[in-house]
């Protein structure tokens, strides 16, 4: 049984874009065409706005938390072509750390990558291209690698592979550990779902996906729980979904999800990664899991919750 647990007015002017909670679930980001990024406290079902974030001169697609070890961060990026990254210094007291503006043209989506691997976050743009910012934590010194014309009119979405390094606490020989090979996900315009591997100072196109007959809209790696293998959803304006696999990041094979009723905006996994939460111009949140036969199946049909989210698209 799914059920409501609550409805937060945010208080923006316009259209809700993304909202997502930080790690522990107590704070939740927002951001929306009226251009700012807003952040609630939601402990115990209240809802208390604790920072209204105004940098952005263009509506803000996304909005994506770091993980806590680094502090209170959070990224943003707009139709402004920028991102950026605050943080919280004191409580309740946020500031800009970062601003990115090196794209030409409307930036869509933000993730950071697993914090194994530092501070780093990805940034997909219309102008085709992703940037990947590395963030010395040390020094607060940020670096960008472009990878150039990583979709052809432009890209949609990124989001990072789970990271392969062992926890320290369950490797006793640090000394020889690996450094992990990173990779990231991206969907774009040209209908198609990339996957991304860096080799020495550069990212190297590992994989090219490609099943969608529209606009891929979102892509979503599913985070690792011991199988092995990779999961990735992808999210399409031809309204499906599909679930890609792989268990060797050579071949992918594509299942499809659901044929929806109209476009598909959002996937989203559980922390688990064993439940998967679609969002579309439906004006629906499904939820869906995988059984023992490898066959989805949506476990709640709530046409109430989405109220439509997302249901205008983004200009390039």
């Amino acid at each position: 049984m799914v059920s409501l647990i609550n409805t937060i007015d945010t208080g923006h002017e316009d259209m809700i874009h993304n909202a997502v909670l930080d790690y522990y679930g107590m704070h939740l980001a927002t951001c929306s065409s009226d251009g700012s990024v807003k952040i609630f406290d939601v402990k115990n079902r209240n809802q208390v706005l604790v920072a209204d974030l105004k940098g952005h001169q263009g509506p803000v697609w996304q909005v994506a938390w770091a993980h806590p070890k680094f502090g209170n961060i959070l990224a943003s990026c707009s139709y402004d072509r920028k991102v950026i990254v605050w943080k919280e210094g004191g409580a309740n007291d946020w500031t800009k750390l970062y601003e990115y503006s090196n794209h030409d043209s409307s930036v869509n989506s933000v993730a950071f990558a697993p914090s194994e691997y530092g501070l780093m976050l990805a940034c997909g743009s219309s102008d085709g291209s992703i940037s990947i910012l590395t963030c010395n934590t040390e020094y607060g010194v940020w670096d960008c690698k472009k990878i150039p014309n990583a979709h052809t009119i432009g890209c949609n979405a990124v989001t990072w592979c789970p990271s392969t390094v062992p926890e320290p606490a369950f490797d006793q020989k640090s000394s020889t550990r690996s450094a992990g090979i990173k990779r990231l996900a991206s969907g774009g315009c040209d209908n198609c779902v990339k996957i991304w591997r860096e080799e020495s100072d550069r990212w190297v196109e590992e994989s090219r996906l490609e099943a969608h007959s529209d606009w891929v809209r979102d892509v979503a790696w599913a985070p690792s729980i011991g199988l092995p293998r990779s999961q990735i959803a992808s999210a399409s304006q031809d309204r499906h979904v599909i679930i890609w696999n792989s268990t060797d990041f050579t071949t992918w094979s594509p299942t499809i999800l659901h044929t929806f009723d109209d476009v598909v905006w959002s996937v989203s996994w559980s922390m688990t990664g064993n439940i998967l939460a679609v969002t579309g111009g439906d004006n629906k949140v499904t939820l869906w899991k995988e059984n023992n036969e490898n066959q989805w199946t949506c476990i709640n049909d709530d046409a109430s919750v989405a109220g439509g989210q997302q249901s205008e698209q983004r200009t390039l």
